[in-house]
């Protein structure tokens, strides 16, 4: 294949998204693509590891970023005059659109089950999410059939797309980026729990946090919680009992985050059952087996085949803290056995769920946009 000079483009994310940067972009750029990402940012026009950042004023508020912020990413990635544009936002599919009709070839990434997602959005009153869900599910189907290419990153997401086109591109770890070299001994470390990335209340955060209330006192267990929370939000939280059990950290680098889970005894993953959620694969999860953590997950039908599939953790109630304070004594005061579910979590990881398996999809898709340009 030829080599090409390829546009990410992102309003939402930051600039180096897991899924956008650390894998999609810089695997583009492995493979000899000149590769740029325009992305809101506060940052100046750098390059790392093969990509190049171009950076747009970052949105004040929620209605900035839907109204504005799309703009000023197409413009800036119109004038790097790509060869292939890959959005991914749905915010972006009306700039997709207009990059279409300048005659550029455009890739949709689809990370999330829009219409579902659309009924979990509390800032939409109830009432009108489920017009509002089929209203972006009209829209996206019509995106389908103008996009050159899409990529989806859940099966689930896969299937609502059309037979004649789609990529399933999933959410895997790289093979050893999260194993750090100051990786404490299973046996050694404090009996500690972590959650990271992003959290809201159908992610589990008041379950998680009144949970720790519930822990026996004598085996000091503590939360450390790897994510951004707003101040509003945070003090919300810490109303609740077990919040004396949180270290709060803010958010992290891929190199924390890495060492962070070499030091802890577990991860966290309880994602209420609402639409969105039930056949996603939240990253985290597979994150945690390939640092050899044992899981506390939600018991959702996909889920009980990854985690039960592997023997790699213990599956909950997400809204019985109970349950789920059952589940996390059973395994900090059983060490032997957690440690042997976190090794069989890293083999499922090495031999399936990673990344090299997904890069190879995504060249694929990228030969075949550049075949039909």
């Amino acid at each position: 294949m030829k080599r090409l000079r390829i546009a990410h483009l992102t309003s939402v994310h930051q600039a180096e998204d897991v899924r956008i940067f650390h894998k999609e972009a810089r695997t583009l750029a492995a493979a000899g693509h000149e590769v740029f990402l325009v992305a809101p940012g506060q940052f100046g026009e750098v390059t790392k590891e093969g990509v190049h950042f171009r950076p747009v004023k970052p949105p004040s508020s929620r209605l900035e970023r839907i109204l504005h912020t799309g703009s000023l990413v197409r413009r800036r990635a119109l004038a790097l005059d790509a060869d292939v544009y890959h959005i991914h936002d749905p915010e972006l599919i009306v700039q997709g659109v207009l990059l279409k009709l300048r005659g550029k070839s455009v890739i949709y990434d689809v990370h999330e089950d829009l219409p579902k997602q659309v009924l979990t959005k509390t800032w939409i009153p109830g009432m009108v999410r489920p017009l509002i869900a089929f209203g972006t599910k009209i829209v996206e189907k019509w995106a389908f059939g103008i996009f050159d290419e899409l990529v989806a990153a859940t099966p689930s997401i896969k299937r609502r797309m059309p037979r004649t086109k789609g990529y399933l591109v999933q959410n895997f770890p790289l093979l050893d980026e999260l194993m750090s070299p100051n990786t404490v001994p299973y046996s050694d470390r404090p009996p500690n729990l972590v959650y990271m990335g992003g959290l809201s209340p159908a992610r589990g955060a008041e379950e998680m946090v009144r949970m720790l209330s519930l822990l026996p006192p004598e085996l000091g267990a503590r939360l450390k919680l790897a994510t951004k929370l707003s101040e509003t939000y945070r003090q919300f939280l810490s109303r609740f009992p077990g919040w004396e059990f949180v270290d709060y950290l803010g958010w992290r680098s891929r190199e924390e985050l890495r060492d962070l889970l070499g030091s802890v005894r577990l991860g966290l993953v309880l994602f209420h059952p609402v639409p969105n959620h039930v056949e996603a694969q939240p990253n985290k999860l597979f994150e945690y087996m390939s640092a050899g953590l044992p899981v506390v997950a939600s018991d959702f039908p996909l889920w009980r085949e990854i985690v039960e599939g592997t023997g790699c953790g213990i599956l909950v109630d997400p809204r019985d803290i109970s349950a789920i304070a059952e589940a996390v004594t059973w395994i900090l005061r059983n060490p032997a056995q957690a440690e042997e579910m976190g090794r069989r979590g890293v083999s499922a990881v090495k031999e399936r769920y990673n990344w090299d398996h997904e890069a190879r999809t995504l060249l694929q898709c990228y030969e075949h946009v550049a075949r039909i340009r």
